[in-house]
This record gives C-alpha cells, structure tokens and sequence, in this order.
C-alpha cells in the first residue's frame, strides 16, 4: 500500500476508550494498514491496538516528532479529552478517511 509523504501524529485504540498508542508516519495509510493486519511486533499487536482514533498532520516530520514526544508524556485522561474533541463516538478514521473496509 503506497500512500503520500504527509508528516501526521496519530492515536490508535483498541476499542472506544480502550488501550491507546500514539504514533508517528510520513504516510498514514500505510501505517494505519501494519497496526489493522497486526504487521508490526510489540505492544499494538500484543494488545489488539488496531483503530485510527486521532490524527493530526504537521508540516515537517520534526514538528510531528516534538508533538508525538509531547502526546506520549500526557495522562491518559488528556488523550481521551483530545480524541474526543474530534472524535466524540471513537469512530475508527481509517474507515471513513482512509476508506478502509471497517474492522470485523
């Protein structure tokens, strides 16, 4: 899946106020694909983290990296406050974004 160099800060969940990862990629369609097909080892496929929640695209990789760094420091209750000022049902963004085919 080839996707366009667009530098985006992301949250990925489990399920609607479930385990959360925040993440950064030049080219979210791609990443988002890895995290739903459970392609990348560690904590998101441990945990079954596989639904775009949040994004937020920068103008340079650097200023994505700062604000991933920021994010990942924060109390969890702030994370699901950003989520949610964007993303009140916890929608999966991949689906309606990305027109990915919706999770089973």
């Amino acid at each position: 899946m080839k996707g366009t160099f667009q530098p985006t800060v992301y949250i990925m969940a489990s399920q609607l106020r479930g385990t959360l990862y925040t993440g950064v990629t030049s080219d979210l369609a791609s990443r988002a694909y890895q995290h739903r097909e459970g392609l990348i080892d560690g904590f998101t496929s441990d945990y079954g983290v596989k639904m775009l929640v949040w994004l937020e695209h920068h103008g340079t990789m650097e200023a994505a990296i700062q604000r991933e760094k920021r994010i990942k420091k924060w109390r969890r209750l702030w994370k699901i406050q950003l989520i949610e000022e964007t993303n009140l049902h916890w929608e999966d963004l991949a689906v309606s974004m990305l027109g990915f085919e919706p999770l089973k």
